[in-house]
């Protein structure tokens, strides 16, 4: 084996040696920087582990947030649709008081003419009564050729006047 070991070229101490070295220096690195860059990896592993929990968690609260949002709006709208239909009842209602309050002031209105009209209808009556009364009463002195007293004469008259169909009644 000797031979075969030198026919290689092969120095067997040193193999030896370099075999030692190699196993040193596993060792070493091993405790040196393997253990150090996997507890770097590790850490760096939990950091992006937590920072897309976080992602999730900032998500979910974005969508939460959103449907909150959505239900406010949905409220708003409900609201305002209320206040709408809330006024346009007021409209209405103000609208139908203005029509009764114009049929009131018509309906008044029209009472008031009807009042004048009969209180002009009355000074008509009287005053055709006053002055059927003087044609009578110049009739009658003419016919009778003397003048009555005026008073009796007037007395007869409205007496008759209430007695006839011309009186109003």
């Amino acid at each position: 084996m000797d031979q075969a070991v030198s026919a290689l070229g092969l120095n067997l101490p040193q193999l030896i040696a370099q075999i030692a070295n190699f196993f040193v220096l596993l060792v070493i690195l091993r405790f040196t920087l393997y253990k150090p860059i996997l507890k770097m990896l590790d850490e760096r592993k939990q950091k992006i582990a937590e920072g897309l929990n976080a992602a999730e968690i900032a998500r979910a609260e974005a969508a939460a947030a959103q449907a909150q949002i959505q239900a406010q709006l949905q409220t708003g709208r409900a609201e305002a649709q209320a206040l709408v239909g809330e006024a346009q009842q007021i409209a209405t209602r103000i609208q139908a008081e203005a029509r009764e309050q114009a049929n009131r002031d018509r309906e008044a209105a029209l009472e008031r003419s009807r009042a004048e009209i009969q209180l002009e209808r009355d000074r008509a009556i009287a005053e055709l009564r006053g002055e059927f009364a003087d044609i009578a009463v110049n009739a009658a002195s003419r016919v009778i050729g003397q003048s009555l007293d005026r008073q009796a004469h007037q007395r007869i008259i409205d007496e008759t006047l209430d007695e006839s169909t011309f009186s109003g009644n």
